[in-house]
């Protein structure tokens, strides 16, 4: 056999081989495939795709398979708008689709609050807060040093000329992530469909919080007192408003001597 003819032989060979082996492989890759839930795919298109991680997942990809699998409540995410989220229940065969809210700060002292001390360091509330507990004389009043503001995403808080952080509850997806940054823990989430919240987190009495800022709540119950249908409950010196019974007519707002019931 010619030296052409051996070469040509083995290249035949190889070929012949790398066929086969191919075919091998595309039996295989097809057998030990893992298949993906087209619900999964459809899911994630309903999500609001802001990957925030305020579900505890990495990404809406990843929440979108652990929802398909039973692994996660859809409740968890709160970016997503109430009526994606339904129909979402729906293409799971129901569920808790979670109310739509939005995130509020529980604090309206701002510049209205005492500083303890004159701070000239790095203007960020987690840094301040390194020191003796943050500049304002209130355990839990808002620093206004901007950390919530500069963490959001979608630019949906901002602190004013109050000295205090604001939500724009129309740029607000709920995501979570100014909640997880403050280091004051006073940022929370109430219904969109709200029309006045808490703005102080103070539990003192109401002698100890005069002393502290000209905004906090004193505990007086006025706004439980006046309100029509019985929503307010005095907590611990603090009142709490059952969302599920506010009618949003704002009289609680109306006879709160410290203003420290806020309009949404």
């Amino acid at each position: 056999m010619s030296t052409v003819e051996s070469i040509l032989l083995a290249g035949g060979i190889m070929l012949a081989l790398a066929v086969v082996f191919g075919v091998i492989l595309v039996v295989v890759s097809n057998a030990l495939a893992v298949k993906k839930d087209e619900r999964a795919e459809q899911v994630e298109k309903l999500l609001a795709n802001s990957n925030c991680g305020g579900c505890g997942y990495a990404g809406c990809a990843q929440f979108a398979a652990a929802l398909v699998k039973g692994e996660a409540k859809l409740s968890d995410c709160k970016a997503t708008p109430a009526a994606k989220k339904q129909q979402i229940a729906e293409l799971l065969g129901g569920g808790d689709a979670g109310e739509d809210t939005v995130a509020v700060v529980h604090c309206s002292g701002g510049n209205g609050c005492y500083n303890k001390y004159d701070y000239q360091g790095y203007g960020n509330c987690a840094a301040c807060e390194l020191l003796a507990g943050g500049v304002k004389a209130c355990p839990v009043g808002c620093i206004g040093k901007r950390t919530c503001a500069d963490t959001c995403a979608y630019g949906a808080i901002d602190v004013g000329d109050g000295g205090y952080a604001v939500v724009d509850k129309n740029k607000c997806v709920s995501c979570g992530v100014c909640i997880s940054n403050c280091p004051k823990g006073i940022i929370g989430r109430v219904p969109r469909s709200a029309r006045v919240y808490i703005a102080c987190s103070n539990h003192g009495k109401g002698k100890e919080v005069t002393e502290l800022c000209t905004r906090g709540c004193i505990g007086c119950g006025l706004c439980a007192k006046n309100c029509p249908v019985g929503a307010i409950e005095m907590k611990n010196s603090l009142p709490e408003i059952d969302y599920g019974k506010c009618v949003g007519c704002g009289k609680c707002a109306a006879v709160c001597p410290r203003k420290c019931i806020a309009k949404m």
